[in-house]
């Protein structure tokens, strides 16, 4: 909804919050439900219930428990009847500098203030602990905002009694636990608050009217901050950018003004903008943004831009070029289709008003920022938080490499007549095995990203799946796989639970990078083989449709298992006979891990 994206009107959406919502729910949008538990340290109704827009907005529909005002501690440490049966999926901790039991005096030593600091932060580390004992399930918590006043003046900073100080060194103790902790994240006031206006934000008369720790004007910016982190843990990111280029990339039409011409490097401040620009996506591709080109130009003239010596990007950053006379539209579906991911997985950046208005009305799903002067386009982008890290592993630095190969992929097959034939002549060889720690974190990040390949479309959280690894009751399977293109990462997973000498498969998923490479059926040999070792003599598979999980209606039923029954709503049972089953894949070469 064009009125919940950034930049957007924060009195229009607190005003309007009602029939925005409503507009939300009736819209026909597929939303995967998700219970949030609120435990606040001042009032969040507002907090919520803008947070609901947003989240709504990015497919996600959540059911709220709120504490009593203030009560966030006690929640945390002595969970009442309601909480424990509202079993969260993620509790989101929103305390401020108004949650600080005490504080440095002036007539404390260095001592009395260490103490102090280890007390204010032990109080908070209890509290995350027993969440996790309890619940199990990821913890967001707010780091705390500067204080409105500076007793010491500029002194507050670095004098060890300075509020200022005993501020910043409990945030930084915050982050350090965030860096050793699974499943833990910082929502950062502190950063929020100070490009909102300190002052405004903190205004002391919403505290003392009616104990809001922020100003009305700054909730819608708290709660899309708080759903950026929330959509992301969620598996809702974006994944690529599809960038025009002329007047996007670089000052100027290269194919009217010559490539001598263009804005682009040192020499003006415009230029400058655009040099800056280009080193912002650069350092977003390294993240594993995917960077692709979709551009009204003339192949040649837009590889001559891109080659440009003053820029940043060069032809080899990005995944897929497309610079043709094409509408738009069309050559975003085309790379999606490409590189195996759904267009809704694209943020399309265009200067062009009238480009985006044509992508916005034919690709719904792909995002479309307002942009109007390049010195802004990297604050919208940034703040919009599409690729909101929340994790982050190997096969992330490694996406861009990965579906580089892809394409490699896609103009070998071209020059083969017979599919088999290509398949042989990626050299395919495939690490399939039971779960291993230092793959713990990149196996629940796909099963949070997978939406087409995915059965069941379970999510789990680092912490379950780790519950999944410590128990004999699963047999558990990922999938590495390699061609002589390339190292594709973890690109599978299969967990199955046992039931007497059943096998129930709770989650299959694949990544869409390796489609129609059977990988699946290396998978599922597999699989068998470990059914075998355990004395399981069925499986049974499930498949709970979604909008995005059509590929994989019949999966079972390619597997050679029969459909035992079906729902109304398309929901299947499917089962096979370990003793009937002989082994599927041709193409790849099977190992164990070698650790």
């Amino acid at each position: 909804m064009v009125e919940l994206e950034y930049p957007f009107d924060s009195a229009y959406i607190m005003k309007k919050r009602r029939s925005i919502k409503k507009s939300l729910l009736s819209d026909g949008s597929a939303r995967i439900k998700k219970k949030i538990a609120v435990l606040g340290g001042s009032t969040t109704n507002d907090i919520i219930s803008i947070a609901e827009l947003f989240l709504l907005n990015n497919g996600i529909e959540p059911e709220f428990y709120q504490s009593e005002y203030g009560q966030y501690w006690q929640d945390a440490m002595f969970p009442p009847e309601e909480l424990a049966q509202f079993a969260p999926d993620i509790v989101f901790i929103h305390t401020t500098n108004r949650n600080i039991a005490n504080y440095p005096q002036v007539s404390d030593s260095r001592e009395d203030v260490e103490n102090l600091l280890k007390s204010e932060f032990e109080k908070f580390a209890q509290m995350w602990k027993s969440i996790d004992e309890r619940f199990k399930c990821p913890i967001i918590q707010n780091n705390f905002e500067m204080p409105l006043f500076r007793l010491m003046g500029n002194k507050d900073s670095s004098d060890y009694r300075g509020r200022e100080r005993f501020i910043t060194r409990l945030n930084e103790k915050f982050y350090e636990y965030a860096e050793s902790t699974q499943n833990f994240y910082i929502n950062d006031i502190n950063y929020i608050s100070a490009s909102f206006g300190l002052k405004a934000w903190s205004n002391p008369l919403y505290w003392n009217m009616y104990k809001y720790a922020l100003c009305f004007d700054a909730i819608p910016e708290f709660s899309y901050n708080l759903s950026n982190i929330i959509k992301s843990v969620f598996g809702k990111n974006k994944k690529a950018i599809a960038l025009d280029l002329d007047n996007t990339l670089w000052g100027g039409v290269v194919g009217d003004d010559g490539v001598e011409h263009i804005q682009i490097g040192q020499e003006t401040g415009v230029a400058q903008s655009y040099y800056e620009f280009q080193t912002y996506l650069k350092e977003q591709s390294k993240l594993g943004v995917m960077l692709t080109v979709c551009s009204k130009n003339d192949e040649e003239n837009a590889i001559a831009g891109l080659n440009h010596p003053e820029g940043v990007l060069k032809p080899q950053d990005f995944i897929v070029i497309k610079a043709n006379w094409e509408n738009k539209d069309r050559n975003i579906a085309q790379t999606a289709s490409e590189i195996n991911i759904l267009p809704e997985s694209f943020v399309f950046v265009d200067d062009n008003p009238a480009e985006r208005a044509i992508v916005k009305a034919q690709l719904p799903g792909v995002a479309v920022p307002e942009i109007s002067s390049v010195e802004e386009y990297i604050q919208v982008l940034d703040r919009a938080g599409y690729f909101e890290i929340t994790s982050f592993s190997d096969d992330d630095l490694k996406r861009n490499e990965m579906y580089k190969a892809n394409a490699q992929r896609a103009s070998q097959q071209a020059s083969f007549e017979n599919y088999s034939d290509y398949l042989l002549s990626l050299d395919m060889n495939a690490t399939i095995d039971d779960f291993i720690p230092m793959y713990i974190q990149r196996i629940t990040q796909l099963t949070n990203k997978s939406n087409q390949f995915n059965v069941t479309t379970k999510r789990y959280t680092t912490s379950e799946m780790e519950e999944v690894f410590a128990s004999d009751d699963y047999i558990r399977l990922y999938g590495k796989l390699t061609d002589k293109f390339g190292d594709n990462g973890v690109v599978s997973v299969v967990i199955g639970k046992k039931s007497q000498n059943e096998l129930h498969i709770d989650l299959w998923i694949m990544s869409c990078r390796v489609l129609k490479r059977e990988m699946e059926f290396a998978m599922l040999d597999t699989l068998v083989s470990k059914c075998i070792e355990s004395g399981i003599k069925k499986v049974v598979g499930y498949y709970y449709p979604t909008a995005k999980n059509k590929m994989v209606k019949n999966l079972y039923g390619t597997f050679g298992f029969i459909k035992m029954s079906e729902d109304e709503d398309g929901n299947s049972v499917w089962s096979m006979n370990v003793e009937d089953y002989r082994p599927k894949c041709t193409v790849i070469k099977v190992h164990k891990n070698n650790i």
